[in-house]
């Protein structure tokens, strides 16, 4: 199994997410912003949090538009998985692979603390690991976390179960409480929390690692 960690420029987690890659069984290679094609035999993107380009114009904006963002796009196009947390979460809605949009935070503060996040779909290999409805606690660290979408958009996330995590006391103001959202073939994941920052002892608690583990066994059984 192969996962391809993007690094951007002002990344700051792309090291815990390559490291709770790898300890899922994944072989790791970090794909620079300005290459423009990944390597053989990728299963897996991650694109990580941080402030890809110092955040300027809008949070991933200019990532959206970065030399590897075509390899992203074509790889998520013909099927293969990505993982897109915080920063990049705000990546792939600003490059139209997620639909809706990350607003500053309600109460336009930064908020960096462990909240409880609700298990609304485990039809994915994302959150497979998990049971419906599980509450687990992931950290967040965002200024612009606040996910925003029109009714009709919120209305065919509920209807087609692509709602992974709902916050169960939403700390920015999210629309519907949504945390974390799925495509429609279910093999994309955008999510504000970061479970990379739950996937060892030493950050406190272990249940971000189950996402990394069920995308591993999903692979491994296809």
């Amino acid at each position: 199994m192969k996962a391809a960690i993007l690094v951007f420029p002002g990344s700051n987690c792309d090291r815990d997410l390559a490291v709770a890659f790898r300890a899922a069984g994944f072989d790791t290679t970090m794909v620079w912003h300005k290459e423009t094609a990944l390597p053989d035999g990728i299963d897996v993107i991650g694109v990580p949090g941080g402030f890809s380009y110092g955040d300027y114009l809008r949070c991933g904006a200019i990532a959206a538009r970065s030399p590897i963002a075509a390899a992203l796009k074509a790889h998520a196009d013909r099927g293969g998985y990505v993982f897109a947390p915080c920063n990049g979460f705000q990546i792939l809605t600003e490059a139209g692979m997620l639909p809706g949009a990350l607003l500053r935070n309600a109460g336009l503060k930064y908020l960096c603390k462990t909240v409880g996040l609700r298990v609304e779909e485990t039809e994915s290999a994302f959150t497979s690991a998990y049971t419906p409805g599980e509450v687990i606690d992931i950290p967040i660290a965002h200024h612009e976390g606040n996910y925003t979408a029109d009714p009709d958009t919120i209305a065919r996330l509920r209807g087609e179960g692509l709602v992974a995590f709902r916050y169960v006391d939403t700390p920015n103001g999210a629309t519907d409480d949504i945390a974390g959202i799925l495509s429609p073939n279910r093999r994309v994941l955008g999510m504000m929390p970061h479970p990379e920052r739950a996937a060892d002892l030493l950050h406190g608690n272990t249940q971000g690692a189950s996402l990394f583990r069920g995308l591993a066994d999903a692979l491994v059984s296809a």
